[in-house]
This record gives structure tokens, C-alpha cells and sequence, in this order.
């Protein structure tokens, strides 16, 4: 079996490839490639670090954690990159869990979690989305920006919404009191191309 060094280095292969891959927008290719980046990356722990004797040193420990941390980051920015693979396909379900995993090793992935807000808004979650949004302006004001302009999206969206309901309920109270008048043929916008219309901004880049 190949030491924990060698592992690693070969996960690290792999996710380049997958970086890669996405970058030339063959998604299958990249999530492959996540795939076995992760089979070479994911059980390590400290038991397989070379030089760990029986009882560490504190200085083998300190060692140890290092390299544990390291791992982490590049799982979770295996995980993040998925994901974004995930959103290119507008598969939502699958960029959320994703963007899951990678936050649970690194909780400052934090384009992980700037595309679980989008992906939330995408199915229709909007409060869950905002409050992710939120989140993302709190723990990275550099992000700010973009987080607004998402907010900003989804708002009108629910505000198109809003509007649309208003409308139907509007018409279905007309045809309550007025049941044998028959209706003007009149040329309008269908409210439902109004929310078509607000387009959603680029994802954010890979890890």
C-alpha cells in the first residue's frame, strides 16, 4: 500500500485533471476525475502518516494535524468543485450536497457556500437561500457584493410572484361577480415571462 505522501500526491493529480476537464466544460470528465481524487483522499488519517510512532511526540502531533488540515482543505475543495460541476448542469439537488460536504471540511469554503444560496434560490427556496446569502455577506464581506445582487434577484423574482398571484386571484373574484359577461380580447404580457426574464448572474469560479 502506498504511503499517505504518495495518496495524496495522486489526489492531487486528479483533482487537477478535473479542474481541467471543467475548465473545457466536460463536466463527466471532471466529476471522474473528483471522484478518484477523493478515493485517494478520503480515510487518511494520522495512524497512516509516516514517522507516527506509538506515542507521538508533540512536535509529530503538531506534524500530523498539519497534514490532516491540509487534506481537509483539498477535499472540500473537491467537494466545492462538484459542486459547480452540479450547478453547470442546473442540478440542484446534487450542488447542495455537495456544497454540504465541502463546507463540513473547510466552514470558510466559502464559494461552496455562496452556490448552495444560489442553488437554493434556483428551486424555489427562497428564504432558505437569502438567509445562506446572509450568511455568506457576514463571514466574507469581499463576497458582499455578489450576495446583494443574488438577494436582489431573488427578491424580484418573489415579487414577479407576488404579482402574478394578485392577477389571478383578481381575475378568478371578477368572474365570481360578473359570470355571464364575457371578457375583452386584449393583448398583454404573460406575468410568468416577467420571472422568465430575470436572468440568474455566473457561478462562482473552482476552488
Amino acid at each position: 500500500m502506498s504511503s499517505t505522501t504518495d495518496k495524496l500526491e495522486t489526489g492531487k493529480q486528479h483533482k487537477e485533471t478535473g479542474d481541467q476537464a471543467f475548465k473545457n466544460r466536460d463536466y463527466k470528465a471532471a466529476l471522474t476525475a473528483y471522484y478518484m481524487a477523493l478515493m485517494y483522499l478520503q480515510g487518511l488519517d494520522k495512524n497512516a502518516i509516516p514517522g507516527m510512532s506509538v506515542n507521538p511526540s508533540r512536535e509529530e502531533a503538531e506534524n500530523s494535524d498539519k497534514k490532516l488540515s491540509e487534506i481537509d482543505e483539498i477535499i472540500s475543495k473537491i467537494y466545492g468543485n462538484m459542486s459547480a460541476c452540479h450547478f453547470s448542469q442546473q442540478n440542484w439537488k446534487r450542488t447542495i450536497e455537495t456544497a454540504d460536504k465541502a463546507l463540513a471540511k473547510n466552514e470558510k469554503n466559502y464559494k461552496a457556500l455562496f452556490r448552495k444560496g444560489k442553488a437554493l434560490g434556483e428551486q424555489g427556496y427562497s428564504e432558505r437561500a437569502i438567509r445562506v446569502l446572509e450568511d455568506v455577506k457576514k463571514k466574507n464581506p469581499e463576497d458582499g457584493p455578489k450576495a446583494d445582487a443574488e438577494i436582489a434577484r431573488l427578491n424580484a423574482i418573489d415579487k414577479a410572484r407576488a404579482k402574478v398571484e394578485r392577477q389571478k386571484l383578481k381575475g378568478f373574484l371578477t368572474r365570481e361577480r360578473e359570470p355571464k359577461l364575457k371578457s375583452k380580447s386584449t393583448t398583454t404580457t404573460d406575468p410568468e415571462e416577467v420571472i422568465e426574464s430575470i436572468v440568474s448572474p455566473a457561478v462562482a469560479g473552482l476552488s
